[in-house]
């Protein structure tokens, strides 16, 4: 069996107003590119972590949700039939 693989660059951009966080997955001749906000509210502590944290983890669940969308299509195009994943 070969084995395959794929890389994930996460890069994270802040400004005072919010954090943004990108997710490229490099999946052989494909990429996919699933983006993060997270915007921290006046009152709070300064703690650029957690923006980090939440930018990156909703940039990840923008993938999932692209990777999911792309498979659906993938198979659908083979079986010509609709296809509904179920997790």
């Amino acid at each position: 069996m070969d084995a395959k693989q794929w890389t994930v660059d996460i890069s994270i951009d802040e400004d005072e107003r919010q954090t943004r966080s990108t997710a490229r997955l490099h999946a052989g001749d494909t990429t996919f590119v699933g983006v993060g906000l997270a915007r921290r509210n006046p009152s709070d502590r300064n703690v650029p972590e957690i923006g980090d944290e939440l930018a990156t983890a909703r940039a990840l669940a923008d993938l999932s949700h692209q990777l999911i969308d792309a498979t659906v299509s993938d198979i659908e195009g083979i079986t010509n039939a609709p296809v509904h994943l179920t997790e």
